[in-house]
Order: C-alpha cells, then structure tokens, then sequence
C-alpha cells in the first residue's frame, strides 16, 4: 500500500503545494520561467495524487507574460474542475500583476499583512536611441513589408499614432485581466472599478479590505486550521536546478548573456515592489 493511499484509509487529509515563484514567462537558460509549457506536467503531478482533499498555491511573483499568466491560471482552473478539489492561494512577498492573475485561479487568496497584492493594469517600458545615433552619426536603415511592422522601433523617433495603437493593445490586455479578476473574486470586490484596476498595489490588510484576497495567513497555519494539525502537505515540483549540458564556447557564451539581461529585467519587475 502506498504512504498515499495508506494516509486515505486512515482519514488523514492530503494537500499538494505547488510554488508559483518568479518572473511569468518563458524559461532561458540559467534562469527558469512560469509558463504553461514549465508547469503543466507539476500541475498534472500535483492534482493527480491520490486522496487529495486541496491543492495549494504558494505564490511568489511580481507578474510578466500576461498570457503565460492566463494560461497557467487557465490550466489550474481546468484541473480543479475534472478532479473536483478546492484550490488555495498563498501570496508571500509579492503576487502582483500577473503574480496576482495566478492568484485568482484559486478559490479562496491568503496572503501576510505585508504582502504587496494588486497591480491589475499593464505595462510596457523601454527606451528610445533616435538622438543618441544622430549626434554619433548613424544611419538607421530598416525595411519592412507592412506600414506598422517597425512600429516603436527604439532606433526611431516615436510617433503619435504608433502610441496610440500600442495603447488601444494594452488596453485589450487590461480587459482581459479585469474580466479575470471580476468572474473569480465576483461579490468579494469591495471598490469601484478605478481603484480596483489603477494598476496600484496595495498591502495584505488593504488588499483585504477591498476583497482581493479572503484572510490573512500563510499556507500551513490556514490548512491545518482548515483541515486538522494532521494535514499532509505535500510539495509537488520540477527538477531543481539548471540542467548544465557541454556546450560550445559560443554557446555557453550565448547562454550567459541572455541570462544576464535576463536578470537584470527580473530584477528591474522586483525593484518596483520595493524588494
């Protein structure tokens, strides 16, 4: 008999933790990613135990790819449904923009007092070399089929109507996450629309007050308060650690400076919670 199926015969409740940690998108090397393609197989593992009364989201993330976001959520939301169980959010530092759009793919959010919850909006940042090429005498040559496909080039001067289009797109994505957040917290909402999606955030006892979340708590107390001190939380996850392979000079080279740039652009999504 296995230490599962032995813990459902003697009634001892079986809760499987996952950990939503990091910035939402693709993985690269040396740095993973939350993404559909990264966690579908930890999400089947974890929702396929066997006497499972919950699952758990320990969530630590200052958002990223809101479609990556809206897939996992998607995914999470789909298994909850086949096997029938409860979902539980744990927010720890963070679970901002789409660290939050994860957080409502659960039924019920916790988070601590001093979590940094909300950030419902979108954003895009970069900058702009128009200048910078004029005054060191470079030409910038780009040819494109199509009017739009160079639009907001840095190398260029930007344009109005370029702005205003990327605008018309972030809006589309902005409606995309408040319909998310309005059919999962629903009644629980306890502010206008232009508080609630101003993209600001807000601490754990705030984010309370205005419903984002359910209580204040982390993962083990609220279980075992939930469902009894013999509650078995079970980890579920990936492989640790980067799968180091031989490769060549060049790529190992490669590989290191988009994992640089990487980092610097999670901790840029960092810094803007103040962490």
């Amino acid at each position: 008999m296995s230490w599962l199926s032995t813990r459902r015969w003697r009634g001892i409740p079986v809760v499987a933790v996952v950990r939503l940690a990091g910035i939402i998108g693709p993985s690269i090397p040396l740095r993973g990613g939350l993404s559909l393609a990264a966690m579908a197989p930890i999400l089947e593992r974890a929702f396929g135990l066997g006497g499972l009364t919950a699952v758990a989201l320990a969530i630590n993330s200052p958002g990223g790819s809101a479609v990556q976001s809206a897939l996992v959520a998607k995914r999470i939301r789909d298994l909850a449904a086949e096997r029938k169980l409860p979902v539980f959010a744990f927010a720890e530092d963070v679970a901002a923009s789409g660290g939050y759009w994860l957080a409502t793919a659960a039924d019920e959010i916790y988070a601590n007092a001093a979590s940094i919850i909300g950030s419902i909006g979108v954003i895009s940042s970069g900058f702009g070399f128009a200048e910078l090429l004029q005054r060191v005498g470079i030409e910038r040559r780009v040819y494109t089929a199509g009017p739009r496909k160079a639009m907001l080039d840095p190398f260029r001067t930007e344009e109005v109507g370029d702005v205003a289009r990327l605008k018309a797109l972030q809006a589309e994505i902005h409606d995309e996450f408040k319909r998310q957040v309005r059919e999962r917290r629903g009644a629980s909402l306890k502010a206008d629309d232009d508080t609630l999606f101003s993209g600001e955030v807000w601490a754990g006892r705030r984010a309370l007050e205005l419903g984002l979340i359910d209580g204040l708590g982390e993962l083990r107390s609220v279980m075992r308060a939930r469902f009894g001190e013999k509650v078995q939380l079970r980890p579920v996850g990936g492989p640790r650690g980067w799968p180091f392979r031989r490769l060549r000079a060049e790529d190992r080279a490669a590989d290191w400076a988009r994992a640089l740039l990487a980092a610097a652009e999670e901790r840029a999504l960092w810094s803007r919670f103040g962490l």
